[in-house]
């Protein structure tokens, strides 16, 4: 099957598989309280490929499924504790998060390969998602055939500063009322930290504001193309409150990972062959990352697309991320 031009992108913009359905799905107990959901699509008996959710928080996208060719790959998503569809979500009342850390999200992965009873299979990720997808590929090598990665974080330190405060600089006037939200004596230091507070206050008011606020900045991070839509489920105040405590969360502990962890083990993954696409002009992850990963990873290739900031929407990520997953079908 080829990639076609779909019902909801205008003619040439994006040129993805088909809509597909999973044809099975579930929910997976993997402990602490949590269930996950997963689901399947494509050819059952094709090559096993896994897509990592963004976020942290963000949950699983049926576009997703059309970056493979359905005829080729068995494609595997799941929704990241407390997010999407898994449950407890992150927006409950009395939601606990200390059983959500990146460790717990690896050993996650690793259960559910199990469950489906895979082998090996090709890793996707995109923004948080390539985070996770090289955190995984790096433990669990043997069972990794491919990495694609988009939009490519290794969530440092210096990463989340940047998303945080450097960024400022290509947009003072929505980080003026991003930190305007914050008390002014949290408006120092670890802002994920400072916000993470106020998204877990039992006040409604002073957590849905919050998140409203925090999400504003997330979209204004992402809209850097002329013909960028935001993102409707933003309009969703579950959905909003959810995601701004999962990404708060994770960067206010800097993903429980050392600094700089990811690029000091590319060793681990240097034979594993793989696809870093980035845009050029994304303004919350500059170039410098995948540059660096790449240059660490002898068996990678860099592709950077020039009109595309971070989100997959613009114009040549998906065509990239497509040709990526075209390139690994047969290997």
């Amino acid at each position: 099957m080829r990639p076609s031009t779909g019902p909801s992108e205008p003619p040439g913009q994006a040129q993805l598989y088909p809509e597909i359905e999973p044809h099975v799905s579930g929910m997976l107990d993997v402990g602490n309280g949590h269930q996950i959901y997963w689901e399947v699509s494509g050819n059952p008996h094709g090559k096993p490929a896994l897509a990592l959710h963004g976020g942290p928080g963000s949950g699983s996208s049926p576009t997703t499924r059309r970056y493979f060719d359905p005829d080729a790959y068995r494609i595997v998503l799941f929704d990241q504790r407390n997010a999407g569809r898994s449950t407890p979500h992150a927006s409950e009342v009395e939601v606990d998060l200390s059983a959500n850390t990146t460790a717990h999200l690896l050993a996650d992965i690793e259960q559910l390969r199990e469950h489906l009873k895979i082998d090996r299979w090709l890793i996707f990720g995109s923004s948080w998602g390539s985070t996770l997808a090289l955190a995984y590929a790096q433990r669990h090598p043997a069972v990794v055939s491919a990495l694609i990665l988009a939009s490519v974080a290794t969530t440092t330190p210096r990463e989340i500063d940047w998303i945080t405060r450097g960024a400022a600089m290509f947009l003072p006037e929505q980080w003026e009322r991003f930190v305007a939200a914050l008390p002014e004596t949290d408006r120092v230091g670890n802002l994920a930290a400072a916000y993470h507070r106020l998204l877990m206050h039992q006040d409604p008011q002073v957590h849905q504001a919050a998140a409203a606020a925090w999400c504003e900045w997330e979209m204004a991070l992402v809209a850097v193309h002329p013909r960028h839509q935001p993102s409707k489920r933003y309009q969703d105040p579950a959905f909003r409150l959810g995601f701004a405590r999962l990404v708060t969360h994770y960067w206010a502990n800097n993903a429980w990972l050392e600094d700089g962890e990811l690029l000091a083990n590319m060793e681990r993954v240097a034979e594993t062959p793989g696809v870093l696409i980035h845009g050029r002009l994304d303004i919350s992850g500059p170039l410098v990352t995948p540059w660096q990963l790449h240059r660490a990873w002898p068996a990678s290739r860099l592709v950077a697309v020039g009109e595309a900031g971070h989100d997959a929407g613009d114009p040549g990520m998906r065509e990239s991320i497509v040709s990526a997953t075209e390139s690994f079908r047969d290997i």
